[in-house]
């Protein structure tokens, strides 16, 4: 796990991402067919991961404390 903070273009996206994920139980294939992206400049998912917003249980993906501490000290 990085340190490290989304860049200001990607931080929106990640919060997407994370109240996507919040919402409801969530597949790993289901956050790759609705995530992916063919652009190397917004790795939303890779972020995530890096930054412990989100980790996978065996096959489903969830929001872990720091992503809901992340997205409730956004503005």
């Amino acid at each position: 796990m990085t340190d490290t903070l989304p860049s200001d273009t990607l931080t929106p996206l990640i919060c997407d991402f994370l109240e996507w994920v919040a919402r409801a139980p969530r597949t790993h294939a289901d956050v790759m067919e609705s995530w992916r992206t063919s652009c190397p400049r917004l790795p939303v998912w890779e972020e995530a991961t890096d930054n412990g917003y989100v980790a996978r249980r065996g096959r489903q993906v969830e929001i872990t404390a720091r992503g809901r501490a992340f997205l409730e000290n956004r503005p």
